[in-house]
Order: structure tokens, then sequence, then C-alpha cells
């Protein structure tokens, strides 16, 4: 099994040499138990950072093959960093492909049971968490209306599913032939209709700087994902 995981990067040189660490140590373990392929990458896409991201990745390329960087020249989003990262594994001939971010809240440990998934059929894999404890009360607030609303209006998303996912070859082809310009990924893969499962994990806390996930852009995803895949706030604005 050829797997990449696929790390969105913005703004991060903080922590962003420690992730790779523990990223490489995560794919260093996977490779001895015979997991996945000696072939397997850790792909990192800055997101047209405006610090020193890119040096830390750049550096480490160079001192390690299985450490591959793509760079945008500006910021394009966080959903497009996804996106050009799915695309580059699947050129490169992946069987399957993970995404976390590059916090690494979400718990790298969780990767083996995708795998486990992966092996006994799933092409996508969701990966849950176990609770929004750790969220402040605002942030819990607003994900529980998108979550309603996204429900009100017929559109299909994971609930407490961000975008750490594993996606089969399968599934990474019916992504690419998806021609959306304001991406909503959490609604187009739960669109495609293939065989999935599910992961269950705890969130960590950052382990250093802060959270680049604004609330303008999260407003600005949730926007995305109500106007892409419900035509009820058209007819709401016509009638």
């Amino acid at each position: 099994m050829k797997l990449f995981i696929v790390v969105p990067v913005y703004n991060e040189e903080e922590i962003i040499e420690n992730t790779i660490e523990i990223l490489k140590l995560k794919l260093s373990e996977l490779i001895l138990s015979e997991q996945i392929d000696n072939s397997s990458r850790i792909l990192l896409v800055d997101d047209g950072s405006a610090d020193d991201s890119w040096g830390a990745i750049s550096n480490a390329g160079v001192l390690d093959k299985k450490i591959q960087g793509i760079r945008f020249s500006r910021n394009e989003g966080h959903q497009n960093a996804l996106m050009a990262g799915i695309t580059y594994a699947y050129g490169q001939n992946a069987d399957a492909v993970i995404t976390i971010d590059a916090d690494l809240q979400q718990d790298i440990n969780a990767i083996d049971n995708f795998i486990i998934k992966f092996k006994t059929g799933a092409d996508v894999v969701y990966g849950i968490r176990n609770s929004r404890k750790t969220d402040e009360i605002f942030k819990r607030f607003t994900a529980n209306c998108f979550y309603k609303i996204m429900g009100i209006l017929g559109t299909r998303v994971i609930k407490n599913h961000a975008d750490y996912r594993l996606l089969s070859r399968k599934a990474m082809e019916a992504l690419l032939e998806y021609r959306e310009t304001q991406l909503f990924l959490r609604g187009i893969v739960a669109s495609i209709g293939l065989v999935e499962e599910k992961v269950y994990f705890d969130v960590k806390d950052r382990s250093g700087g802060e959270s680049k996930y604004t609330i303008s852009k999260m407003v600005s995803l949730a926007l995305n994902g109500i106007t892409s895949f419900s035509i009820h706030p058209m007819h709401l604005f016509f009638t």
C-alpha cells in the first residue's frame, strides 16, 4: 500500500519542524510494521505562507526524500491546499491518501485504524472527534448550528468530522471528477457514494502557535457548504 499523508500548511513556522519529525516517526513505524510500502511519502502543501514555513519544509525535503512539498505563490485557502495535495498524490500513483492538519491536534495514532479500515474494503474513512469539549463555547455553538442547517437543507455532512480522512485511489479519482471552484470537501466526499467507515479520536492541544482557522474563514467555509450543496438559499432569496 503506497500512502501519501497530505498536510496543508499556512504560517506554521513555530510548529512545522516538530510536526514533520512526528510524522516522519509515524511513517517509519508504519513502514517497519509493513502496514504501508516504503514508497509512501509525507506531502506538505504550503498555502502561500508569509513566514518561513516553506524554508522548514524545503530543508526537511533535502534531508529526507520521504518529505515532499508543494508551494502556492499566494494564499489559496485550506480546501484548495488539500485538493492540490490529493491531486499530486493521485498523480504519484498513491493507493490511498490521508489528510491531516499541520497542528496535529487530530490524533495521528488513528492512522493505524484508517489503514485497517482501508484494507478491509473502505474507500473513504472519516476521522470523527469523540467530543467538542476542547472547543471554545462560541465555536461549539456555531458548529452545532452549522450541522443543523445543513441537515435542514438536505445536505449530507458527517457530524464532528473536519478534514481528517483517508481516501482510496478510487475515491480520489471520483473526487477529481468534480469541477467545483468554491470547494467544500466535507460535502463533496460525503456525496461520492463509495464504501465508508469511521474512526474515532480525541482532539489534542496545539503544541505551539495559534490556530490559523479564523472565525471569518470558518464562516466562509460554512457558506460555501450551504450554497454549493443546496438551492434552498436561492429559493429564500427570490421568494
